[in-house]
């Protein structure tokens, strides 16, 4: 069978719905593959690379007059009409908001699949649009913040002074937020992250941000992976969060969307008139309502506060070269998937939630909404369990049995301590004080050491062991067997401590090193 691969008409649409490499591997499922003319030169690819990659160049109406069309866009009803009747239609649709263009390509005859409709399920990750460019997305969102944004992200000491790092937040945690964490987090930034999902708080912990806590507002475990809208209590409470946080922070990327529905408003105007002058918001669901009061789609807005607020909808579009080609591969890994005997055969299996769930027409029937497929994000919470209750101890009788314990303990010891001195030679019980007040000298001295300061303090305090070995070599000649056994293990304990403390400092010394 041929599939077409016609130019997009947005202006704005930078991608291509294939790649000469993802051209070639669409071959190798035993498919013909034409191309518009022009349709990769937004993205930088050439007619003559689809050329040499086995493809055919076309005209606009071989292309879309193809078995099965790639598209990145919805048709509009004028390529509708092109398609021939029994054609396969492969693009993002957006089927529960284009109810109208799924009833046109039924009535058309055409077997649509749309590309945002992958349920979020693991087998179907290679075929999930809506993910990597997401992902794209969120990485775009950063760096387009970092133009507009009059500071560095990472703090730096200059012999003028200090720079503190940018704050960032980011409202919203799926995979574009995410990416947006990871790239601030990478330039250096104070990253805050905030998800209605509580099972994102570990991937949000995992990037090295800081995930904001909101009570109540974090109950439900997410059933199909997308997030559903709160209830008006979390509402509440997220509000005076997000409030706070904006008002802190330096930049806020927003990426909220509830599926199938306007985007959540996230950010009142009142919250924005409490940021900080030159602080930028990056509103990256503005195509489906932005979650600001004051974003516009497509549009710069600067506030009178002096907050700038963006909000593209072409985020992905922004990286054509690297976004056309996940979005091929998702295509390919798509054509993979229905195409098992790789003959150039598409075959639709409707027992498969994958097939089904992308499957919005076929055979001049709508079939949108597919059956839900139910899964979970993260594991079932096993039922909490019901703690004997307790009788409350008033703070200060704890505190005052606390410190009667540490008086007793202390007694105690002095009590053993002045019955072993009396029966101990003079020398013996002053090498033991000195070892008694080594051990509470290193306890609180250790105790009190940053642990990200451990290494290199263990390096060092280990090479002190080459004192002990000193002292045991004295006493291995001893005339006491007992004593001459102590003596050997010290030597060899002290050693790979000394050892052992070297390696540490070396290892640690390479990684300072400029080659």
């Amino acid at each position: 069978m041929l599939i077409g691969v016609p130019l997009e008409t947005r202006p704005s649409q930078t991608r291509v719905a294939a790649t000469p490499t993802t051209t070639a591997q669409l071959l190798r499922l035993g498919y013909e593959v034409v191309v518009q003319s022009g349709a990769g030169l937004r993205s930088d690819f050439r007619d003559e690379a689809y050329l040499e990659a086995g493809a055919h160049i076309c005209s606009a109406e071989e292309a879309w007059s193809a078995d099965v069309v790639f598209t990145c866009d919805p048709p509009t009803p004028a390529e509708v009409a092109r398609m021939r009747r029994g054609a396969m239609l492969v693009s993002m649709l957006d089927p529960q908001g284009r109810p109208e263009l799924v009833q046109a390509l039924a009535d058309a005859g055409i077997t649509a699949m749309s590309l945002d409709a992958v349920p979020r399920i693991s087998r179907a990750q290679s075929l999930d649009v809506l993910s990597s460019m997401a992902n794209i997305a969120g990485y775009r969102a950063v760096i387009e913040a970092a133009e507009e944004f009059g500071g560095v992200f990472n703090g730096q000491v200059t012999a003028a002074g200090k720079m503190p790092p940018a704050k960032v937040f980011v409202a919203g945690a799926g995979v574009a937020g995410l990416a947006a964490i990871g790239t601030a987090g990478a330039l250096g930034a104070q990253v805050r992250a905030f998800d209605v999902r509580p099972e994102v708080g570990e991937q949000i912990e995992s990037m090295g941000a800081e995930f904001v806590e909101v009570g109540a507002a974090d109950t439900e475990v997410s059933s199909d992976g997308y997030a559903k809208e709160m209830s008006q209590d979390q509402a509440a409470l997220a509000a005076q969060m997000y409030a706070v946080e904006a008002a802190a922070a330096d930049i806020v990327i927003t990426t909220a969307q509830i599926r199938g529905r306007p985007a959540p408003r996230l950010l009142t105007a009142d919250m924005i008139a409490a940021m900080k002058p030159g602080s930028v918001i990056i509103d990256m669901a503005a195509s489906t309502g932005g979650n600001t009061e004051l974003t516009v789609a497509d549009q710069r807005v600067v506030t009178d506060n002096g907050v700038t607020i963006l909000g593209w909808s072409d985020l992905a579009a922004r990286l054509p070269r690297q976004a056309s080609q996940l979005f091929g591969t998702n295509l390919v890994n798509l054509m993979k998937l229905i195409t098992p005997e790789k003959d150039g055969q598409p075959v639709l299996d409707f027992d498969d939630e994958v097939v089904r769930a992308m499957t919005v027409s076929h055979q001049g029937s709508v079939l949108w909404p597919p059956p839900p497929v139910k899964v979970s994000a993260a594991p079932a919470l096993p039922p909490p369990e019901i703690a004997p209750v307790k009788p409350a101890v008033d703070p200060a009788v704890l505190a005052k049995r606390t410190q009667q314990r540490t008086l007793y303990s202390v007694g105690l010891g002095l009590v053993l301590f002045a019955v072993l001195g009396s029966f101990m030679p003079a020398a013996l019980l002053t090498h033991f004080m000195v070892l008694m007040l080594a051990i509470v000298v290193g306890y609180y001295v250790i105790s009190n050491v940053s642990h990200a300061l451990h290494t290199p303090l263990m390096a060092e305090t280990n090479a002190i062991s080459g004192i002990i070995m000193v002292g045991a070599l004295l006493q291995v000649g001893s005339s006491n067997l007992a004593v001459t056994v102590l003596a050997m293990v010290a030597v060899l304990i002290a050693s790979i401590n000394v050892a052992g403390g070297f390696v540490v400092t070396r290892k640690m010394l390479v990684m300072f090193r400029r080659d």
